[in-house]
Order: structure tokens, then C-alpha cells, then sequence
């Protein structure tokens, strides 16, 4: 159908005056407007000799965009190329030009309209763009090209919305969005604009440049005071800072990274935390903007550095040395410091700096803050979080921090940790502690909440782990620990009675129990149930407190009896799923919520009639154990449990994938041993199956959910959640294997604290953490 006249007119219009401000409009406003100066008071190239006094004032900003008060240094002016009216074809430093679009008006939405092209003219130093290839025409604007600039590959998102693919050009003022139809075209102006950055010479910051003449003159009191007196960028400040100290590359971040919070680019955000830094020296309670700097600084790690130089500059001459504002900027200093490691050269000036505060102010709060912070960046590696409240308190008063570890069987244990404690360290003063150091068994801390339960792996920070399990308790509502207990058994038959070690072995066998991991008679889990309360209570009385059913007997025992809920039948025909569907929202849908509510009322009482007939079950077997002490309890215990076969093995639940095609997994328990591993099907006592080390060649993670067990000539596949945890105990179990067989020196004995590495140290689990993944395979022989 033609279009109205009126509709005609309108595009005719609209054509006209597009082309009108193309040629004259546009051009004046972006060449007045879009000339970019790309020096910046902030950058000067490395190469440059940086003289003694570099004598920078503070920036400051002006009303009007035009009036800078920052001047332009004469190093930088070389990089800005003047160009006048010339031929543009006629340019002999032009690397790459052609058309490009630099606003899409067109595209998939719009096709009728036409897109806005101008001639592009890549040189040595410099993006510019003209309004035509003629000669004599006018450049419309310019981005010139240092090492902080970068530039964005097409993507595919864009040039499915516009029809274009875009190539994007940051620099300090400006960023060049270029569209072209055709993909190979963008990707060559991206390698072309990559190569010319990648070619230019690193540029520095004044701070830098003044922290390496400070490093140089280290050894002259006057040269130095000469420098901190005439380059205030040093010392502390009032003002705002609009630029960073250190340089950055322009453009934004990736915001698909994972994390709740998004942040601009680097150079801004590190302007937005030198204003939280002012904020701390008027705060009554620093501890949340202190966590909320340190949670940026974890998210973002370039700003490490950045943040550690504004410190120093704050820190440095203040108005009011040792007052409550200027305290504030050593305790963050005191966190940083033990949250994250700087970058060498940053690391030498902050240990200058501290010497010289140290000497400056002897004695004071802040000499002490000094000492400490040299201490810490000594023993500080990454963390995994950032401190929680807690521990910045405790860092804030240069104090360790109180862990609690839970022993079964045993009361709680309260050790004394820092922000470098690492759990190993833990575990060598627990076992130490307990009296477990001549046991031939393995040990670990434990992660334990409702939902979960994992080993802590050796170089594994225990504040991180503390934090985490805090976050976990505030998010679950339910109690979270660390706890202490057995992670292999080598030898379970040895373990003397009276030990605290047998009480361990004795709750962990109960754990496996109630767990369902010791396929037993419901006669024999009721034999273990009164010889709990025997254990817990001694002889049967009616005064005795009672535990709940779930801490005695296996709770899937019972839920087992109850007769599986009948699904209801679907509607064979399609009109009948129609009416069904209609009449579920009135009454007949109220009808059938009451019907299984009434369902699930006789499957709960079901369920507490089964659980008294087995509470009175399990109380008849406690009134015969009358006179039996504790200690036989507990033995009777551990000996019925020890009648299963698999019993010292960790089980794992796992999905074996069937070899045929088209057959499922199989779900099966995975148990890991001293000496084998073991197939069993949930349940059932006997083993489907049993590699004993010696016929395992090889074992692995195939991804992050399947574990790959290599015995002999095939292949076994499982998938499972719990890929580290299996590939770490095997590594264990076979270091202490090969440790049994090594032939023991004649020396003294190594030091607790410095262990022989071919020897696995008594009575300590060296595993990796549940996070940090053991080599993808691990071979061994016979």
C-alpha cells in the first residue's frame, strides 16, 4: 500500500535536516567540543627522567569545562599530532581507514533510514575521523591513543539489535563506539587500534614516579624531607581527589562477573573510595565502612594498590597525628594489611613509610599500628573473604581472636588464632592438646551445619572459614560449627578404651548410624539405641532425660514403614484434563487440598504411633543393661558397629554410570578406605565390589561433577557433589600408605612444625581444601 502524502513529506523533511546537520551543525559542535587533550596532570611516559622536585598541587575542578586549572605537560603535547586541512588520502602515517558509522540511525528497527558514515583515519598516535575522503576535509574528531586506553570486540548481542557490528574505543575523556556491516571489516579495526596500544610506552603517575625517587634517596633525611615538602600529592589531604594516584585503563568493567554489587570503571571507583576514606575520620563506628572498602577492594583487586598509596598519603603529616580520624586510617591500614598483599613496589613504600612513622612518632599509637602492620604483611596471603565484623574489631585493637572447635565426646575447645592461622596450625595444637599425637589415625576440622558437612583442608585461612560458616548460620537460622573428630581410620582395632580417642571413634559410629550408613537389622539399630542411653544416662530411670527419637535411631528406619502416597490418577481423555482443570480452582480444588491435608495428618500420626512402639522398644532393651558401666557401653557399641564389613570407610553417595547405552545410573555408596575401595548398593552389608590400591592405576576429576577411577583395564565414572572430598582422602590414604613403607632414618625426629615431607605427620590430616582442586590425576603403582 503507498504511502500518504503527508507521511512522504515528513521523511523528505526529516532526510533534509539530517543531512544539513551532518555537514554543518555537527561538525562545528564536535570539533570545538570533541578535540581531546589526552594529557592529563596524572601521566607522563616512563621513559621520561623524573626530576628531583616534581612540585603537584592537589587538582582542583572549575565551574566552566573549558577553564582547566590542570596545564598540560610538555611531554605529553608530542602525543597530540596537529593537523591541518591537508588531503586526507594524503596522509602518510595513516595505518588503516576506511568508512565506519559512529551512531547507528539505521539498522534492523529502521532500515529506511540512512545510516551516518564518516571517513576513519588510524594513525601511530591517534583515532581520527573526518567528514569525507576528500581532500581538504574537516576532522570532525580525534582520541588520541596511549597504553591506558582499550578497545572491545564485536559482539554478537549488538549486532543483533542494530544489524552493526560495534567496536568500542575507550580513552581518558571519550569513548568511539564504530559500527560496520561487516564483521571481518570491525575485527580488523580492532587488531589494528589494539596494535597501536599495544606499541606505546607505559605511562606513570606522579605518585609513582615520587615513590621511586624515595626509594632512591631512602638513605638522605634532607633529600627526602625536601620531597614531602614540596609535592603535597604525599601528604594528607582535605580536598576531594578527582583523579587516581595510580593509572588505570580506561573503560568500563565487566559487570557479568558474580556478585551483588556493580561498580563503574576502575578510575572512578577508586575516586569514590578515597571520598569513603575522608568519611572514616568522622565516623563513631568505622567498622561497617571499613568491611565495605575492604568487600571493593575483594571485588575489584587492581584497587589494591590505589588504596594502600591513599592510605600512605593520609597518613602522612595529618593535621592531628594520633587523633581519632587519623587512628581510623591506621586501623583500616591494620585490615588491608591483613586482607591483602601489595604489589612490590608498593609494598617497599608502604615498609618506608611505616620506618618512618616508627621513628617519627616512638612509643605512640601509631608506632605500634606501624609494628603491627609490618608483622602482618610478613605472614598475609590471599583470603577468600573479607574480615567479618568480629575480626575487624579484634584487628582494630591488634588482638587474636577466640575460636571455639567442638570435640565429640569431649568438651569444646577455645583456641587463640590471627587472621593467618591456618587450619593445619589448629589441628597440630588440638591433637597436641587432646593427647592423640602417637595415634596411628587421621585427623581434621570439620565444617558442620544442618545441611552439610566438609573437611577443612590444611592451608585453608580458618578466619575465612569462620566467616563463611557466620554468613551460612545468619542465611540458614541454624546452628554452624567447627568441628574436630577422625578423618581415616588406619587402625581402629588398637585404639586403647579409656582414650579420649576411642570416645571420638565412639560418636562418629553413632553419627554413622543415625546417618543410615551401617546397613544393620532394625533389632541390632535398636540394641545401639539403648546402648547410647546407656551410655549417656547409665542405669534405666524414669528421672533420666530422654533424647528425641532422631539422636537414638536411624530417623529413614521409620519413614520406611509408612505406606508410600498414592499419586492421583491423571484424566484419561482430554476434555476430562480440561474439566479437572477448570473445577481445581473452586470447589472441587478445595476438596482435594482437604483431602491431603487430612492424608498427611494420618501419615504424621502414623509416624509418631511407630516412633512411641519404637521408643518403648528401645527402653526395654536399656532396663536389661542394667549395671553395665559407660566405658561397656560404649565398647558394646563400637563392636556391634565393627561387625560391618565397611566399617573405618568413608562413604560417599554416588551415580555409576552404566556402560550400556541407554541404561541409567546407578545410585551406590562409594566407601574409601585404608586399604580398598569399596561398591555398595544403599543398604545392603555386603560389597557389590572391592579394588584394593594396589589394582588402581589411576583416579581424577573428569569436571567438576563427575570423578573418573581408573582399576586395571577399565574406566569407572561417577558423578557426585563430592569430587574433592573423594580425590583428597584417596591422596591421603595413599601418602600415608607410601609413608608406612618408606624406611624410617636414623636421625632425630623432625619438630613438630618443620615435618618430614615424605613422611605424613601422626595424627594430622595434610589435606588440600574442599576448594582448592588436587591435581586432575593421580597415578601410583603396587
Amino acid at each position: 500500500m503507498p504511502f500518504p502524502g503527508g507521511l512522504w513529506w515528513l521523511l523528505c523533511c526529516r532526510q533534509g535536516f539530517t543531512l544539513l546537520r551532518r555537514d554543518y551543525g555537527d561538525g562545528d559542535r564536535e570539533a570545538d567540543g570533541e578535540a581531546e587533550e589526552e594529557a592529563s596532570f596524572e601521566l607522563r611516559a616512563q621513559g621520561d627522567q623524573a626530576s628531583l622536585e616534581v612540585s603537584l598541587s592537589q587538582p582542583t575542578r572549575t565551574s566552566s569545562g573549558s577553564e582547566r586549572s590542570l596545564l598540560v605537560s610538555e611531554e605529553m603535547r608530542s602525543l597530540i599530532v596537529e593537523k591541518g586541512p591537508g588531503p586526507v588520502e594524503e596522509d602518510p602515517d595513516a595505518l588503516v581507514k576506511g568508512w565506519l558509522q559512529r551512531e547507528v540511525r539505521g539498522g534492523v528497527k529502521t532500515p529506511w533510514i540512512r545510516p551516518r558514515k564518516y571517513w576513519f583515519v588510524l594513525t601511530p598516535d591517534s583515532l581520527d575521523y573526518y567528514s569525507s575522503n576528500e581532500k581538504g576535509a574537516k576532522r570532525l574528531g580525534s582520541l588520541v591513543l596511549t597504553s591506558l586506553c582499550s578497545v572491545l570486540w564485536p559482539d554478537k548481542q549488538t549486532y543483533k539489535e542494530t544489524g552493526y557490528w560495534s567496536v568500542t574505543v575507550f580513552g581518558r575523556k571519550h569513548c568511539y563506539r564504530l559500527y560496520s556491516e561487516h564483521l571481518n571489516e570491525a575485527v580488523r579495526w580492532v587488531c589494528a587500534v589494539q596494535k597501536v596500544i599495544d606499541s606505546k610506552a607505559p605511562v606513570q603517575t606522579p605518585t609513582q614516579l615520587l615513590m621511586r625517587d624515595v626509594e632512591e634517596h631512602c638513605g638522605s633525611p634532607e633529600v627526602l624531607e625536601q620531597i614531602y615538602r614540596c609535592n603535597p600529592i604525599l601528604r594528607y589531604t582535605s580536598s576531594p581527589l578527582y583523579a587516581p594516584l595510580l593509572p588505570f585503563p580506561y573503560g568500563s568493567l565487566d559487570q557479568s562477573a558474580p556478585g551483588p554489587r556493580s561498580y563503574t570503571t576502575l578510575r572512578d571507583e577508586a575516586v569514590k573510595l578515597f571520598n569513603s576514606l575522608q568519611q572514616l575520620e568522622s565516623q563513631r563506628d568505622p567498622v561497617p565502612l571499613i568491611q565495605g572498602i575492604l568487600q571493593t577492594c575483594l571485588d575489584l583487586p587492581p584497587l589494591v594498590d590505589e588504596i594502600y598509596c591513599q592510605l600512605v598519603k593520609q597518613t602522612t603529616e595529618p593535621p592531628a597525628p594520633g587523633g581519632p580520624g587519623d587512628l581510623h586510617y591506621w586501623q583500616l591500614l591494620t585490615c588491608m594489611s591483613c586482607t591483602f598483599l601489595p604489589s612490590p613496589p608498593v609494598l617497599r613504600f608502604l615498609r618506608f613509610h611505616l620506618d618512618r612513622t616508627e621513628s617519627r612518632f616512638p612509643a605512640s599509637e601509631m608506632a605500634k599500628y606501624a609494628c603491627f602492620i609490618r608483622e602482618a604483611l610478613g605472614k598475609t596471603r590471599g583470603r577468600e573473604c573479607v574480615p567479618s565484623l568480629e575480626e575487624i574489631l579484634v584487628l582494630m585493637r591488634r588482638q587474636e581472636m577466640v575460636c571455639t572447635v567442638h570435640c565429640p565426646g569431649a568438651a569444646a575447645c577455645s583456641v587463640a588464632i590471627s587472621s593467618h592461622t591456618t587450619a593445619e596450625e589448629v589441628a597440630r595444637e588440638l591433637v597436641s592438646r587432646l593427647g592423640l599425637s602417637q595415634s596411628p589415625n587421621l585427623f581434621a576440622l570439620y565444617e558442620q551445619s544442618r545441611l552439610r558437612e566438609q573437611p577443612v583442608g590444611s592451608s585453608t585461612l580458618l578466619a575465612d572459614v569462620l566467616t563463611s560458616l557466620a554468613g551460612e548460620e545468619r542465611e540458614q537460622d541454624a546452628p554452624c560449627r567447627l568441628c574436630f573428630k577422625h578423618y581415616g581410620f588406619l587402625d581402629t582395632d588398637n585404639v586403647p578404651r579409656d582414650s579420649l580417642e576411642f570416645a571420638l571413634l565412639f560418636e562418629q559410629a553413632h553419627e554413622m548410624v543415625l546417618r543410615g550408613y551401617v546397613p544393620t537389622s532394625e533389632e541390632t539399630l535398636q540394641t545401639l539405641a539403648a546402648l547410647r542411653l546407656q551410655s549417656l544416662n547409665s542405669d534405666f530411670s524414669t528421672h533420666a532425660p530422654f533424647p528425641r527419637l532422631e539422636e537414638l535411631f536411624p530417623p529413614h528406619v521409620l519413614h520406611a514403614r509408612l505406606p508410600a502416597p498414592r499419586p492421583d490418577p491423571p484424566p484419561k481423555c482430554r476434555g476430562a484434563r480440561l474439566r479437572a482443570g477448570l473445577l481445581a480452582g473452586g470447589l472441587w480444588g478445595h476438596s482435594l487440598a482437604k483431602q491431603r491435608a487430612e492424608r498427611d495428618q494420618r501419615l504424621r500420626g502414623r509416624l509418631r504411633e511407630e516412633g512411641a512402639s519404637t521408643m518403648a522398644a528401645i527402653v526395654e532393651k536399656w532396663k536389661l543393661l542394667q549395671g553395665m558401666g559407660r566405658p561397656e557401653a560404649m565398647a558394646a557399641y563400637v563392636a556391634l558397629v565393627r561387625e560391618w564389613p565397611g566399617f573405618g570407610s568413608t562413604l560417599f553417595d554416588v551415580d555409576l554410570r552404566a556402560s550400556p547405552v541407554g541404561a541409567g545410573p546407578q545410585r551406590l555408596w562409594l566407601g574409601i578406605g585404608a586399604k580398598a575401595v569399596s561398591l555398595y548398593r544403599p543398604g545392603e552389608p555386603e560389597p557389590l565390589d572391592s579394588f584394593c590400591y594396589g589394582r588402581i592405576s589411576s583416579f581424577g576429576a573428569s569436571d567438576s561433577s563427575t570423578f573418573r577411577l581408573s582399576v586395571e583395564d577399565r574406566d569407572l565414572l561417577f558423578e557426585t557433589s563430592q569430587v574433592d572430598e573423594i580425590a583428597q582422602l584417596l591422596t591421603t590414604y595413599l601418602a600415608s600408605t607410601a609413608a608406612r613403607r618408606l624406611p624410617r632414618p636414623q636421625e632425630p625426629a623432625p619438630s613438630p612444625l618443620d615435618p618430614d615431607p615424605a613422611v605424613l605427620p601422626r595424627g594430622l590430616c595434610p589435606v588440600a581444601g574442599p576448594w582448592q582442586r588436587p591435581p586432575p590425576t593421580g597415578s601410583f603403582g603396587s
